[in-house]
């Protein structure tokens, strides 16, 4: 069951929980990035981040320090979104939402202050992002699925089906080796991101 191809084969039985929730991570991308109603709303959410970071740079070994911050941050969220998609899928969706815009923030920013979105996103998102944001991505497809079985064993309440308790004793079981996957990709993208991403940005 923690075998890798049993994961991907699993993986493979979610493609329309992970094709939705690229879906949600795209439009947060567009509403941050031409909605400036929500600048207050993404620069509080960014104020936090901005302020560890300072203090972590502060310390006496930023890189390891800023490495652990970074994967326990997301480590703990995808966590949290997998398990809470329980709750018909609310938390994983606004999770997605919240992090499209706030690259879509970066990004017009970026622009319209003269820089090179397209060098910004090269250098600062594409060298971890491309192993994280498909970790969070998974985890949140975990999430809507799981959302998706609430709603499911309502019905089966109401219409008197059995069955449905089987059903999500598999699941929950299945959720368990996709969680140190998601957490393996999620240590190597805090890797590449503490180091490579931030050697890059100072270039």
């Amino acid at each position: 069951m923690f075998g890798l191809r049993e994961i991907l084969r699993h993986l493979g039985t979610l493609r329309h929980y992970l094709i939705f929730s690229c879906v949600i991570m795209l439009a947060g991308i567009v509403v941050g990035a031409t909605n400036p109603g929500f600048d207050s709303f993404i620069q509080g959410q960014m104020s936090g981040l901005k302020q560890m970071a300072e203090t972590i740079d502060s310390s006496s070994n930023p890189t390891l320090w800023f490495m652990v911050f970074i994967f326990f941050n997301n480590a703990i969220k995808s966590i949290i979104v997998m398990y809470l998609g329980a709750i018909f899928g609310i938390v994983p969706f606004i999770f997605l939402a919240v992090n499209g815009m706030m690259i879509g923030y970066i990004v017009s920013k970026t622009a319209a202050g003269g820089g090179d979105a397209i060098v910004m996103l090269m250098k600062g998102l594409l060298p971890h992002g491309i192993i994280e944001i498909p970790a969070i991505i998974i985890a949140c497809a975990y999430g809507f699925k799981f959302g998706a079985m609430m709603f499911k064993g309502i019905g089966s309440a109401v219409t008197k089906r059995t069955g449905w308790g089987k059903e999500l004793e598999r699941f929950v079981a299945r959720t368990l080796p996709a969680m140190v996957f998601i957490v393996g990709l999620l240590l190597i993208a805090a890797v590449i991101e503490s180091t490579f991403t931030l050697w890059l940005l100072g270039k």
